[in-house]
């Protein structure tokens, strides 16, 4: 059934506390790792690509805070998702949102190979004609 207005704030208000703790907790790992490489260790390709996702959510976060901090602005919140859909961290990205970005991903994926399979099957068609 539908929630009640009450029941979706609480909702909306457990999520952004979610995203704001896995935002501290990849903030410390992050500053971890920081620490290992100024101490001259290698990270990881997983490391590494955690620690930029980590700093890139960083650098999001100001401009989401201007949204949390303003009295009200929370309500253009979604008019500015729509215009800049990257603008939240990934801590704060409802599931919905992770699968359709993971379709249009593999959807670019399947028309760039099929862009491919294309080409190759043309080239093939000249070398054949220029051999024949």
């Amino acid at each position: 059934g539908k929630k009640s207005l009450r029941q979706r704030a609480v909702d909306e208000l457990k999520h952004y506390y979610d995203g704001f703790h896995l935002l501290w907790t990849d903030t410390k790992v992050a500053a971890r790792m920081v620490w290992r490489l100024l101490h001259g260790q290698v990270l990881t390709r997983r490391e590494r690509r955690r620690l930029l996702r980590t700093c890139a959510d960083l650098f999001r976060l100001v401009p989401f805070l201007v949204f949390v901090i303003v009295p009200f602005m929370e309500l253009l919140l979604p008019v500015f998702l729509k215009l800049f859909p990257e603008m939240l961290p990934s801590t704060f990205e409802t599931e919905s949102k992770r699968e359709e970005k993971q379709k249009k991903k593999l959807n670019a994926k399947l028309e760039l190979a099929k862009f491919l399979r294309e080409t190759i099957a043309e080239m093939a068609k000249r070398n054949k004609a220029d051999t024949g």
